[in-house]
């Protein structure tokens, strides 16, 4: 069983820890755990109400009137949301939950049965993206065990491998673009994204992949001379350093611009080098590949 703060609560549902914490003292639905030095921790259980009455409230529901409902009632309530925001949240936030239980079949008739509804086009950018942003959330606090990790990424993985060799762009864009992880980060879902998008696009795309060494990357680079370097940075071991990968990337290509997306672009760096820009939302991907 997983244990959440009360932060990864708030970075999940979006309601705020002050809330939550408000929500406990005046509503039955959450009862959190402590630990030995008196820290709130919250199960699976816990985390999946706080979702689904976050959805409800968002759209309308009074917290008073949710407290008072059954679980299949709010099940029915939330399955009715008919906004095209909600159902993307409510899709996404079940995602979650199967992963968290591991109920794999569900998790993928989810994709398959969205698939065969709108393409695997769609579901990339309406499910597994927005999904992708909220477990990327969870592997920075590490609070994903390992086997639910591995088992719905290669189940997203094999979903995104299909919707790349199955893309066909009616443009071409005289660019080329060398995709990879730098050593030491296997979380590969965004990059495939990227990939996608790119090749949606009709750039030129040299993937290389998870946890790349860098002199396989430095030759490659000089090889190949790409327009543009593109990594995707999740959750990578401690002792990395950002900057310092950044500077010796840019000081080996100088030529070559710099292009960083992911979780990490969000923590704070004195001072970027020449040729690098971050991405730090889907919105900022979209705009840099569509100004290609």
């Amino acid at each position: 069983m997983n244990a959440f703060t009360i932060k990864d609560l708030e970075n999940l549902s979006g309601i705020k820890a002050h809330t939550i914490r408000i929500w406990e003292q005046r509503y039955s639905f959450l009862r959190p755990q402590r630990t030995t030095t008196n820290i709130r921790y919250y199960t699976n259980e816990e985390l999946k109400i706080v979702l689904n009455i976050a959805l409800l409230n968002k759209y309308g529901y009074k917290i008073s009137h949710i407290d008072k409902m059954s679980a299949e009632e709010v099940r029915e309530k939330i399955v009715s949301l008919s906004h095209a925001e909600a159902l993307q949240e409510r899709l996404v936030n079940d995602l979650l939950q199967y992963m968290i239980d591991l109920d794999l079949e569900k998790f993928e008739d989810l994709l398959d049965n969205y698939i065969q509804a709108k393409g695997i086009d769609k579901v990339i950018s309406f499910l597994i993206f927005p999904f992708l942003d909220k477990i990327g959330i969870l592997w920075q606090a590490s609070q994903l065990h390992p086997a639910q990790e591995h088992i719905v990424t290669n189940i997203i993985r094999q979903k995104l491998i299909v919707g790349i060799e199955c893309v066909v762009s009616h443009i071409a864009v005289n660019k080329k673009v060398i995709l990879f992880l730098p050593e030491g980060e296997y979380h590969e879902l965004g990059l495939l994204y990227t990939y996608y998008l790119l090749k949606s696009r009709g750039v030129q795309v040299i993937y290389l992949g998870a946890n790349v060494p860098f002199h396989d990357l430095e030759f490659i680079t000089s090889y190949k001379q790409p327009d543009y370097l593109y990594t995707h940075l999740t959750c990578i071991a401690g002792n990395f350093n950002f900057e310092k990968f950044l500077s010796k990337i840019h000081q080996h290509a100088p030529q070559v611009q710099i292009i960083v997306s992911g979780q990490l672009t969000n923590c704070n760096m004195k001072k970027l080098p020449a040729g690098v820009l971050l991405k730090r939302s889907l919105s900022e991907v979209l705009e840099f590949i569509a100004a290609l």
